[in-house]
């Protein structure tokens, strides 16, 4: 299923104040938690020239998403859910930042990149959305969506239609 995203964004502890207009395809594999986490990601990791995979889920080697810097090179690779060390340690080889999303345990995916050897693993940033929060997302989103997104103070707020709701933005790194 396709769904259109326009996000009126507000990211206070940013600086950014942007309107997000985006389509995602909903792949017959993915859950909806998968799908609002990796919207979301867009949003609050939102930069300039920030792209989503052309090839999608269906090429498990390329990001979720990626910006492009000057030459080519990947400054941005964002991963959602808990990828592989094995593709975290190609990511932070082949990208200045590396940044995952996550709306399952965080330690768990923590604990398996302390296991394996990652390069560069304590620079990769790990966040977190609360699973009730997106169930509850889930809930209120439709084929067609204009949300207002505020990231203030480590919060998340989506406002849709009348009804606000927020979670915290978990940030973790290795140590």
């Amino acid at each position: 299923m396709l769904y259109h995203f326009q996000f009126d964004l507000s990211d206070v502890d940013r600086g950014i104040y942007e309107s997000l207009d985006f389509r995602l395809y909903q792949h017959p594999s993915e859950i909806m938690a998968y799908l609002l986490t990796r919207a979301l990601a867009y949003a609050l990791s939102y930069t300039d020239g920030l792209q989503f995979s052309d090839e999608g889920l269906s090429d498990p080697e390329m990001p979720a998403m990626r910006a492009m810097g000057l030459h080519g090179a990947t400054d941005v690779w964002i991963e959602i859910g808990n990828p592989s060390t094995r593709k975290l340690h190609k990511a932070t080889k082949a990208a200045r930042r590396v940044v995952v999303y996550t709306y399952k345990s965080a330690d768990v995916l923590i604990d398996e990149i302390s296991k394996n050897s990652v390069h560069r693993a304590d620079e990769i940033e790990i966040y977190s959305l609360d699973m009730n929060f997106l169930n509850l997302l889930e809930t209120l989103v439709k084929s067609n969506n204009h949300w207002s997104v505020l990231v203030q103070q480590g919060q998340l707020y989506v406002g849709i239609r009348s009804q606000t709701v927020s979670t915290e933005v978990k940030k973790y790194r290795l140590k």
